[in-house]
């Protein structure tokens, strides 16, 4: 797959359509710099957004992904696969969701805990400085994972997995 063609195909039937990178980018609920990070090739949409999209300029996914219009339809069973592979996406995304959102239940348990133990003046302890660091570690943590720089570091961490495996 060239991401350029593919980019330089999102130009043109953005074009198509009369819209600025400024009203695709709210079509698709992303920055208007993502959309031109699309358009020069330097990244590609999601895959569910590929699909919305697909749908929305009414070209089959194949030719969005190749960057070119295709004379011959997607047929169904590359179409079903696609859909399980769009499913099995938003599953992951669900199940990292699910996870951010018990991390963030802990760290505010340990900041309730810490704000107690705050105003009745025993923050001075082992548990006071442990409810502090939980909750301050939780949030970095959160920061960090609900950042564009997430992607990267789950990246990095299979890399390393892998390096170790070997």
């Amino acid at each position: 797959m060239d991401q350029l063609k593919t980019g330089s195909f999102i130009k043109e039937l953005r074009r198509e359509m009369g819209f600025t990178q400024e009203q695709l980018a709210e079509k698709f609920s992303v920055s208007r710099r993502t959309v031109s990070r699309w358009e020069t090739g330097n990244n590609l949409p999601d895959l569910d957004i590929l699909m919305e999209m697909a749908d929305y300029f009414n070209v089959d996914l194949r030719e969005l992904l190749d960057g070119e219009r295709k004379v011959e339809k997607m047929d169904r069973e590359l179409e079903e696969t696609v859909l399980k592979v769009a499913d099995y996406s938003n599953e992951e995304k669900r199940k990292l969701t699910k996870h951010m959102h018990l991390l963030f239940i802990a760290g505010l348990i340990a900041a309730v805990i810490y704000m107690i133990l705050f105003f009745t003046d025993n923050a001075d302890n082992f548990a006071g400085g442990l409810c502090l660091g939980i909750t301050l570690g939780i949030m970095v943590v959160g920061v960090i994972m609900t950042s564009k720089y997430a992607a990267k570091i789950h990246a990095y961490k299979l890399r390393l997995l892998h390096k170790a495996n070997d």
